[in-house]
């Protein structure tokens, strides 16, 4: 294995996360906030549970000076075909905070079985994620 190599999945494991490492995340109580990058519509529709409502479009100085720095921010959106979890990542990350990116989305935290909330919620199903 060369250094190049082993510096890249370094890295792609220091700024993403998998839907079980979320998971992991939120029964450990770790100092993270999950932020639906999606529109206000999206989130009110389904969204994973506890998370807040922050779109991409809006995020600014003035839109952020509440959040505090001091927490890890992990931004999803709807899965692979949609880009708002990393536009709203970049974007926290270029205003100071420290964030990273979901994995899949809100669609696979819902194939892997995890509760959502909101108007279209899924109660959950068991849990199957193979990692």
């Amino acid at each position: 294995m060369s250094i190049e190599q082993m510096c890249h999945y370094q890295a792609k494991l220091s700024f993403e996360l998998d839907s079980a490492d979320l998971y992991t995340s939120i029964i450990k109580q770790e100092n993270i906030t999950i932020i639906d990058a999606r529109s206000p519509q999206a989130y009110k529709k389904e969204h994973i549970s506890g998370a807040v409502n922050l779109w991409h479009k809006d995020m600014s100085f003035h839109t952020t000076d509440h959040l505090d720095k001091h927490k890890i921010y992990i931004c999803y959106c709807d899965g692979i075909g949609c880009n708002a979890s990393t536009k709203a990542a970049l974007k926290l990350l270029t205003l100071g905070f420290k964030e990273k990116e979901l994995i899949g989305g809100l669609d696979w935290w819902k194939r892997d079985g995890y509760v959502t909330e909101g108007d279209e919620s899924q109660s959950g199903l068991e849990v199957n994620c193979g990692c």
